[in-house]
């Protein structure tokens, strides 16, 4: 049969069957897949007055309400993509689908705080799968340049959209009837695509004996938990033990993790990988991502709520402003992406952030939820710049057979940073009280959390702009878009 006009044939040695639809239904999948996990992450934050209310939940324990699902994301996003690599990617994919319809109906149905909280971090681990797994299915369909770009593009958009869509469905079925709702919704949907998953996505792994990296899991998941434990008791003085001892033991977990991962024979993260620029700068951008543009735009619909007085639906439709900045600007780079260099493009997006944070500064004082909107807009449209960058550098930093373990290793980044910047953001606000105050947040609180926000997004573009001075010459790419050393020329 003639290949038509306009269209490469794929090469005779590996022959793609129905490549264009096979591409088709693994995009599909896995966008509507990280757009479930999106959503879910971010429904607490329009609503959790009305949540914590229901649950009895104090100031520290609303920071886990947000926090839990963060804890179980950066605890296992490596873990799953490295069991990805090796056990199957659509296997993983699935399964995250499935313990997350699980979980969810977990957290439709606690009865306190407590479980709501079992519940999320369950969530977290469920979309670590979905996550690391589903960017690593794309990178298996997608070989070219121009395929890569326009994949990861289009994923990097769901976790705008998913940010825009989560707290305003919430918000929604939370006025209608009990914020409970949205997570009976969001079960019933993941596991629908838990049964598509199969007709949908073909199955992938590495050419190696899989194995599972059991003293890597346990020191990585064990350090990250103490860590966020430590950083979000933190809120209420840092040299308590209930601070520091979760905190050193965090931290001797982490460097035991680093020395198994250097001796291991099939690590789970190949340190190795760290001597490529574009993974060093993937990893430290999406950490960056987390701390400044994550962790500030999480807690702002709360202090709107609590400083301002907008309602859950008002609060919601401000998060939507920024998150649909950051889905349209995300979506668009797919035209544009390869026309940028993915380090500029995450100073740029760094640059955006912090301006948009600056321009938010005195909406509290002058009690004016419109003075958010200019800057909820700039720092949006940074927020997708950074999210179609990193998307494209997790994919192309790694080797082909560890893509998934990339994507791993570039979400755990960006979810220690969020998790840590809620974290903070939440100390910050609540620390600033005039004297006899014991609880609640000022504006003061409010810009001081912007200010933060600023400070991690400029560290964050002076991070991007790092290159050595002098790097070897790149290994020249096939025709088909992959180097000589097993890396994507993307």
């Amino acid at each position: 049969m003639s290949t038509p006009a306009g269209i490469t044939a794929p090469p005779a040695a590996a022959p793609v069957p129905d490549a264009t639809r096979a591409g088709s239904r693994a995009l599909f999948a896995v966008c509507a897949a990280t757009l479930l996990v999106l959503m879910n992450y971010t429904a607490p934050v329009a609503v959790l007055p009305q949540t914590a209310r229901s649950l009895g939940a104090g100031l520290t324990t609303q920071t886990w309400l947000i926090n839990a699902i963060t804890l179980g994301l950066a605890a296992t996003l490596l873990v799953a993509g490295s069991l990805g690599d090796d056990f199957g990617r659509r296997r993983i994919f699935r399964a995250g689908l499935a313990l997350l319809a699980a979980s969810t109906v977990g957290a439709a149905v606690a009865p306190d705080a407590g479980t709501f909280v079992a519940a999320r971090v369950l969530q977290g681990v469920a979309s670590a799968g979905i996550l690391a797994a589903g960017l690593g299915l794309l990178g298996h369909v997608f070989h070219t340049n121009h395929g890569r770009s326009h994949a990861t593009a289009r994923w990097a958009s769901m976790l705008g959209a998913g940010v825009a869509l989560g707290p305003l469905a919430s918000a929604a079925l939370t006025a209608l009837g009990s914020w409970r709702w949205f997570y009976l919704v969001l079960a019933a949907l993941a596991a629908v695509l838990a049964a598509l998953g199969g007709r949908l996505l073909a199955e992938s792994r590495a050419e190696r004996t899989a194995r599972i990296d059991v003293p890597g899991v346990l020191t990585l998941g064990a350090g990250l938990a103490l860590l966020l434990v430590a950083v979000t008791a933190g809120r209420t003085g840092w040299l308590r033990p209930a601070v520091l001892i979760p905190l050193v033991l965090g931290a001797l977990l982490l460097a035991a993790f680093v020395a198994i991962e250097a001796r291991g024979r099939a690590p789970m993260l190949d340190l190795a990988l760290f001597r490529r620029p574009d993974f060093r700068i993937a990893t430290l951008g999406a950490f960056f991502t987390g701390l400044a543009a994550l962790g500030p735009s999480t807690v702002l619909p709360t202090l709107v709520q609590q400083l301002i007085g907008v309602s859950a639906l008002g609060a919601a439709g401000l998060a939507f402003l920024w998150a649909g900045a950051s889905f349209v600007v995300s979506n668009q780079m797919r035209h544009l992406g390869t026309r940028f260099a993915p380090t500029r493009q995450l100073a740029l997006g760094f640059a955006l952030t912090a301006a948009g944070y600056l321009a938010m500064l005195g909406y509290a004082d002058a009690h004016s939820w419109v003075r958010t909107i200019p800057g909820l807009l700039i720092s949006g449209a940074g927020s997708g710049l950074l999210n179609a960058a990193l998307a494209r550098l997790a994919v192309a930093s790694v080797p082909p057979h560890r893509v998934a373990m990339g994507s791993g290793a570039n979400n755990t980044a960006r979810y220690v940073g969020s998790a840590l910047g809620v974290a903070a953001s939440i100390t910050v606000a609540s620390s600033l009280l005039p004297a006899g105050q014991t609880g609640g947040f000022t504006a003061r609180g409010a810009d001081a959390v912007l200010l933060l926000g600023t400070g991690a997004a400029v560290l964050g573009a002076a991070a991007a702009l790092i290159r050595r001075r002098v790097t070897a010459p790149a290994p020249a790419a096939d025709g088909h878009g992959h180097r000589a050393d097993g890396a994507s020329a993307v």
